[in-house]
């Protein structure tokens, strides 16, 4: 590994450990629901960060490697909206107290750290040591892309999962929120709170999710240090990106189907990568014309200005209870 390299991976995971512990042990070390205007500035905080790390790749490894960075965040970040609307809806369904959300999605961003990690290097070596992959990667993206149009407005029913009803079987849980606890003891036995079942739904979700995505972001790089540290950034600011989109549900109403030309654009692309190398300029500006094309769409269509839940009228509280989903 060049030195330049190995500088730049020390440097991210010390960044890395950081702001996990800035984040968990400052901001939210007591539970809170995180609310709009909260959110909004902790997701321009990481989006500048992004930024500020993408500078310096581009001046440390060169301008290609800033480019190609830019692409893939931008990519997984677009990608990862897509995620917190099935999040949104986890959360309405396990009926998730607001202050406990933020719980949820950073022990599940650990995950998916972990997760994307394995993902990304097993498809590296996927494409080095099989070129033929590159066509499969390219076929599936496409499919996800076509399906995602087919598949937009249905609802998600996470206990259709036969891995989590297996686990339901497997593991004793209470039917009551502990408060932000995962695991509980009661007369002498431990319990899982429906908290860690949403914890496992959301880590399955992402696992899902991981599919589609790392191979849209091999498509533009194949450089390691590029893909991971792109999907990074992008997976660290999602937390905070989810309590903005919550605020704003209807202005991504043709989000999906500009996910879902990108998926095409990005398959298509390794599709003809033998034939014709799609420059790595076009392909972010196809991308961002693409955001921006759905996100005006959706703007026109929303039938009423959107307000965030400090400004909208309150809604009547809800019990909180789970009992059902343990019928």
């Amino acid at each position: 590994m060049h030195m330049t390299d190995l500088w730049l991976w020390v440097s991210f995971g010390i960044l890395l450990v950081l702001l996990l512990a800035w984040d968990l042990g400052v901001l939210h070390r007591r539970p809170h629901e995180v609310r709009f205007r909260e959110a909004l500035w902790q997701s321009a905080f990481w989006i500048v960060l992004a930024l500020i790390f993408n500078a310096a790749v581009y001046v440390w490894r060169g301008p290609q490697s800033g480019l190609e960075f830019l692409t893939a965040y931008l990519i997984e970040k677009s990608l990862s909206v897509d995620n917190i609307f099935v999040f949104i809806m986890i959360f309405q369904f396990f009926r998730v107290p607001g202050a406990y959300q933020h719980r949820v999605l950073f022990w599940g961003v650990l995950g998916a750290l972990v997760m994307r990690a394995v993902f990304i290097v097993t498809g590296i070596r996927l494409l080095e040591w099989f070129h033929w992959m590159t066509y499969v990667f390219g076929a599936f993206l496409i499919f996800t892309g076509v399906k995602l149009v087919r598949d937009q407005g249905k609802e998600v029913d996470p206990m259709a999962n036969p891995v989590i009803r297996w686990l339901r079987s497997v593991l004793p849980f209470r039917t009551e929120y502990e408060g932000p606890r995962f695991v509980v003891h009661h007369e002498g036995r431990r319990y899982f709170t429906p908290l860690f079942l949403t914890l496992l739904v959301v880590e399955f979700t992402d696992l899902v999710f991981a599919i589609d995505s790392i191979p849209a972001v091999l498509a533009v790089s194949r450089d390691l240090f590029i893909v991971y540290t792109s999907n990074a950034f992008a997976i660290l600011g999602l937390r905070a990106l989810y309590f903005v989109v919550a605020g704003f549900m209807l202005l991504f109403a043709y989000l999906s189907y500009g996910l879902a030309a990108i998926l095409v654009f990005v398959g298509v692309k390794m599709m003809i990568a033998d034939i014709y190398h799609v420059p790595i300029t076009w392909s972010l500006a196809f991308i961002a014309a693409t955001l921006a094309v759905a996100l005006l769409a959706s703007l026109l269509k929303a039938p009423e200005p959107v307000l965030p839940p400090e400004v909208a009228e309150p809604k009547p509280a809800e019990p909180v209870t789970t009992k059902s989903l343990y019928d």
